[in-house]
């Protein structure tokens, strides 16, 4: 009778095992797959960030060439018009005092494999400048 119950103990060993085995394979494939999703999200939110700030930028190349200095006020609806235009991202627009448009982009993506763990959400983030004036 001992024989028996010591190879029944055997596979229990080897059943939580594999269940620990198991989980951190998946808990690294969730950091490989939601990391690359990240990834992908700050890549968004910064080329967003910088085709604003660059749109900022063109809306008054004209008045730069005349010698003018450049109207902020349509430089920032420019870059707004850009943060609008891209579905999921949030972004503010400033004009700094030197003439530099910065815009600040943020956008997040749902996890995959991570909320297992209870990570629902990971949070990308961009930023960019162009100078409009000296």
């Amino acid at each position: 009778m001992d024989a028996k119950r010591h190879r029944d103990e055997r596979g229990q060993a080897l059943s939580a095992f594999v269940v620990v085995v198991v989980l951190a394979l998946l808990l690294v494939a969730g950091l490989v797959i939601d990391g690359g999703r990240k990834s992908a999200a700050d890549r968004r939110a910064e080329l967003t960030a910088a085709a604003a700030a660059r749109s900022a930028a063109d809306a008054t190349a004209a008045q730069r060439q005349a010698g003018r200095r450049p109207d902020t006020a349509s430089a920032v609806a420019a870059a707004r018009e850009v943060l609008a235009a891209e579905p999921g991202v949030r972004g503010s627009v400033t004009v700094a005092a030197d003439g530099t448009v910065r815009v600040i982009t943020s956008t997040s993506v749902d996890t995959l494999l991570l909320s297992l763990i209870g990570i629902n959400r990971l949070e990308g983030h961009g930023d960019a400048s162009a100078q409009l004036f000296d």
